[in-house]
C-alpha cells in the first residue's frame, strides 16, 4: 500500500513538470520529498534514543543495472526515479547518468551516478545529492576506506521525514563514474555501518 501511494504520489508531482519548469534536481527532491510524505503518519512509531545502538538491516537484496551492482535490504526494490519523469519509456536512467530511490517504513535509501572527470574523487557528488533545504551536515566529511573503494562520508540529520531524522551521505568513484549515496533512518547510528554493508557487495565497470 505504502509502495502505490508513494509511487501515485511521485508521478502526480512529476506529471505536472514541463520543459521550462523546475530543474533536474528540483524534480528529485521533490520526488523524494513525495515518497517520504506518503509513509503512513497517524499510527506514530517511537524513535530510538540517540544513545542506542543501531539495528542490524541484513542486505540480502542486490540491485545489478546500468553496469554497476550496490546491496539493499531484501525489502526494498530499487526504483528508477528519472523514469518517473518519462513514464513512456521504462528506464530513463543511463550508464552515464541517474537516480535511484528505496523506501520502507523505516528507512529511505538514495542512488546517483554521473559520469566523472579524470582525477574526480567525487566528493563534490556529497552537494548533489544532500537537499539544501532538508538536509544537514551533522559531522565532518570521514575519508574511510571501504571494501577497496576510496569513499567520502557524512552524518546528516534530515527534516525530510519526523519519522526518519537520522541518516549519512556518501560518494566515491569507480569506473570513470562518481556515485552518490543516501539513507534516511530510524536511529542515528544505522547509516554508516548499512553504507558498509551495501558496499561490500558494490562493484563496477567503466
Amino acid at each position: 500500500m505504502i509502495r502505490h501511494i508513494g509511487l501515485s504520489l511521485i508521478l502526480i508531482s512529476l506529471a505536472a513538470c514541463v520543459p521550462a519548469g523546475p530543474s533536474f534536481n528540483e524534480q528529485i527532491q521533490r520526488a523524494v520529498e513525495a515518497t517520504l510524505a506518503a509513509m503512513p503518519t497517524d499510527a506514530p512509531r517511537a524513535l530510538a534514543s540517540p544513545a542506542a545502538p543501531a539495528t542490524n538491516v541484513p542486505l540480502k537484496g542486490l540491485f545489478c543495472e546500468y553496469e554497476f551492482c550496490i546491496g539493499h535490504p531484501a525489502d526494498m526494490a530499487f526504483f528508477d526515479v528519472v523514469a518517473k519523469q518519462n513514464p513512456t519509456v521504462p528506464t530513463a536512467s543511463t550508464f552515464d547518468k541517474g537516480q535511484l530511490a528505496a523506501y520502507n517504513s523505516s528507512l529511505f535509501v538514495e542512488v546517483m551516478w554521473q559520469t566523472a572527470a579524470n582525477g574526480s574523487d567525487g566528493q563534490f557528488m556529497l552537494n548533489d545529492i544532500e537537499e539544501s533545504q532538508g538536509d544537514a551536515r551533522s559531522g565532518d566529511i570521514q575519508p574511510i576506506l571501504l571494501h577497496e573503494l576510496n569513499v567520502f562520508y557524512v552524518p546528516i540529520s534530515s527534516t525530510a521525514s519526523p519519522q526518519l531524522p537520522y541518516g549519512g551521505a556518501a560518494a566515491w568513484v569507480c569506473g570513470g563514474r562518481a556515485f552518490a549515496w543516501k539513507v534516511y533512518a530510524m536511529q542515528p547510528d544505522l547509516a554508516k555501518s548499512l553504507l558498509a554493508d551495501s558496499l561490500q557487495v558494490f562493484r563496477c565497470s567503466g
